[in-house]
């Protein structure tokens, strides 16, 4: 019997159970960013170009499909960076396409184009700007005044040889008439990628798939043209990848994301658990046991930490010390069969992503996790040594280190023997 076989009898899925939430021959792209909306967290280094290289590179050993390299028009720095991080991936020959964030100004989109033509790579604008009524308020602004930028900006882009991506702020909220006013200039302008943007974190899924829908029924497709339209969501209300999901379940071809969630006050989608949703939905089959790298490499860059409980890639993601837990795993590997413990009691497949379970010791834990543990180390269980183990970690407070553990051995070892 296949592991896939032996899965679908072993796990009943009332995920799937009146059919997947999104077709399996799907075509969904990613697009990166981390190192440009992912450094605008207030929690952030910004990091050295080096790391910065050492990122892009994971995303392409990821096989994302484009990434946000900066804004250029911020100042030299942001423009230095931009120009290095283009130039690696046309020397790497890397196939992740690059687009640049700049706001509805020429003077903002020059850059990129310099950068463009310097490199000799095409670089997607996006151009951006804000568009709900409550933005318009504050702002003094009137739509016919956003529809005059939208033009010149996206025209003047297009003219300049750069592929265009028009972004709204805060589409979520915006109207709908406004909506279809803004995007539609834009399409005629020669934008050929829509971005709608949970700039604040407002959407439901029900939210997310209800304007990824109008847009395609009552823009793109009246449009006549071939438009990619992205998802670009922050997580305010923790439902950032639900709401990707939603998005694409209603047509969106790209959702955006940045590593570990980063970004805007509590962050964008993140990237590392879309990328897992999307290889247990069926719709990525790649190799994903560097997406923990990526993690890690992104959190030491920027000066963040992973939270020991986030999914997936923090600390204790795949670690247990409950007995009745570890039991059952146990159980699974002694029966020869890894697959089945990696899902007897996780519902994320550790060994997808290059990681493993691992049984720990502490005072929730049974008997049988002291035994595997010796096993695993090579230890010999006998009676004197998992009594002492155990009974220590029923005295402690928390799990007990491996040093720990291996200091508890060498103390038996070495207490004398009476007969």
């Amino acid at each position: 019997m296949s592991q896939e076989h032996e899965q679908q009898e072993l796990i009943y899925d009332w995920n799937t159970s009146t059919g997947p939430e999104i077709p399996p021959d799907r075509v969904v792209l990613l697009d990166d960013e981390t190192l440009r909306d992912g450094l605008q967290n207030p929690s952030v280094h910004d990091p050295s170009i080096e790391e910065k290289i050492r990122i892009l590179h994971l995303m392409e050993d990821l096989r994302i499909d484009s990434v946000n390299i900066g804004l250029p028009g911020a100042g030299p720095r942001a423009a230095a960076d931009t120009e290095a991080l283009a130039r690696e991936i046309v020397n790497s020959r890397m196939k992740i396409r690059p687009n640049c964030a700049a706001r509805t100004h020429v003077n903002d989109i020059q850059p990129v184009v310099e950068i463009s033509q310097k490199v000799g790579i095409k670089i997607e604008a996006a151009t951006f700007l804000g568009s709900s009524p409550i933005r318009r308020l504050v702002e003094d602004w009137t739509v016919e005044h956003l529809q005059r930028l939208t033009e010149e900006a996206v025209a003047f882009a297009v003219r300049e040889g750069l592929p265009s991506m028009y972004v709204t702020e805060d589409t979520m909220r915006t109207d709908p008439a406004t909506v279809k006013a803004l995007y539609s200039t834009a399409i005629r302008a020669g934008a050929r990628a829509i971005v709608l943007c949970d700039t604040v974190g407002h959407a439901t899924p029900r939210g997310a798939f209800n304007l990824v829908k109008f847009a395609i029924e009552e823009i793109v497709k009246p449009s006549g043209e071939n438009i990619r339209v992205d998802w670009h969501g922050h997580n305010d209300r923790g439902l950032a990848i639900a709401n990707s999901l939603a998005a694409v379940a209603a047509g969106a071809d790209q959702v955006h994301g940045a590593a570990n969630a980063l970004g805007e006050r509590v962050g964008n989608t993140p990237m590392e658990l879309m990328l897992v949703n999307l290889r247990l939905m069926g719709l990525v089959n790649r190799d994903l046991s560097k997406l923990k790298e990526y993690s890690d490499t992104v959190a030491r860059a920027t000066h963040t930490t992973v939270p020991p409980n986030y999914p997936v890639f923090g600390r204790d993601a795949f670690r247990t010390a409950t007995g009745v837990h570890a039991a059952a795993i146990i159980k699974a590997y002694r029966k020869g069969s890894p697959a089945l413990a990696d899902q007897v009691y996780c519902g994320v497949p550790a060994n997808l992503f290059g990681l493993e379970q691992v049984v720990e010791i502490g005072p929730m834990s049974g008997r049988s996790n002291v035994i595997f543990w010796l096993e695993k180390h090579a230890i010999p269980p006998t009676d004197e040594l998992v009594d002492r183990i155990f009974d220590a970690a029923k005295h402690s407070p928390r799990v007990l280190t491996d040093d720990e553990i291996r200091a508890l051995c060498h103390t038996v070892a070495a207490a004398p023997r009476h007969n």
